[in-house]
Order: C-alpha cells, then sequence, then structure tokens
C-alpha cells in the first residue's frame, strides 16, 4: 500500500496459475479489504488481455455510469456488452484470485500468466500476446510515450 492510501500498480510480474487456474496478485498490490469483490475485471476487446479495475476505479466507473441518461441506447448497449461479460473478485488469504474460464480464454491463458501495472489499475496478459506490445521489447521511443503521458 502506498502513501495514497491505495496501492499503485507498477511493474511487471510473471506467474502461473495453479492447479485450481488461481492467479496470485502481487503482496504489494494488495490491501485491507480485498478479499471482498473489489475487484471488477473484464476482457479488453483491443488487446485480448483482460482488464482489471480496482475498487477505486470501479467506484468512478460507477458514479459515471450512474450519472448518465438511463435512455441513451449507445450507453445500454455498452453495459450489456461490457458488464455481461465482467467478473467480479476479490484476494483469498494468500492473495489468489479466480478468473473465470472466458476471461482466461479470452487472453489466449493457459497456464502462464503476465500482470501488468498500470499505475491506476491493471492488465493480465499472456507472456506472447504481451510480447507482443511490450514497449520495451518493440523498442518503442519510450521518451515520446513519456511525452504523450505528460512526463
Amino acid at each position: 500500500m502506498s502513501a495514497l492510501g491505495r496501492p499503485i500498480f507498477v511493474g511487471k510480474h510473471q506467474r502461473n496459475l495453479d492447479s485450481k487456474n488461481r492467479l496470485t496478485i502481487p503482496s504489494k498490490w494488495r490491501f485491507d479489504g480485498d478479499t471482498e469483490d473489489v475487484y471488477l475485471a473484464f476482457p479488453d476487446p483491443t488487446s485480448g488481455s483482460i482488464h482489471v479495475l480496482p475498487p477505486s476505479r470501479v467506484q468512478k466507473l460507477m458514479e459515471l455510469m450512474e450519472s448518465q441518461n438511463l435512455s441513451d441506447e449507445d450507453l445500454s448497449t455498452l453495459q450489456d456488452k461490457l458488464f455481461s461479460e465482467a467478473h467480479s473478485f476479490g484476494c483469498d488469504k494468500q492473495g489468489r484470485v479466480n478468473l473465470t474460464e472466458e476471461l482466461l480464454a479470452h487472453a489466449g491463458i493457459t497456464k502462464e500468466v503476465m500482470i501488468v501495472g498500470r499505475l491506476t489499475d491493471f492488465r493480465i496478459w499472456s507472456p506472447d500476446r504481451w510480447s507482443s506490445v511490450d514497449p520495451k521489447a518493440n523498442n518503442d521511443d519510450m521518451s515520446k510515450l513519456m511525452k504523450l503521458a505528460g512526463i
């Protein structure tokens, strides 16, 4: 837990699913209360990964959805598609989570996993898919990416 009172999701962590298809979340990313269904995971259609939102991001998303016009058909379609495929979860006492077979299949995950921090959330990748987008592996211009992020 950071001094900000919530985890900072940074770094990349290689893991393996255990025999029950459980994934261990990095210990620095865990917090008191994460045993409840506080995370929201959904298939990312553009990257082929699993996008995971922690409670702070889930709260913001809920507030955004609540502020929208209920008769907005595009929003209704988004909600139907996104949340029908989403999965909420918490960690067990060892920091392990269960992801649905559908999410694992979407990400092409069978055993090996890359968990990649994105500061305010994280993604779960198959190592093969991650290697195709990893900025370091692709020699992308990091200064260009940092400038884009305002760093």
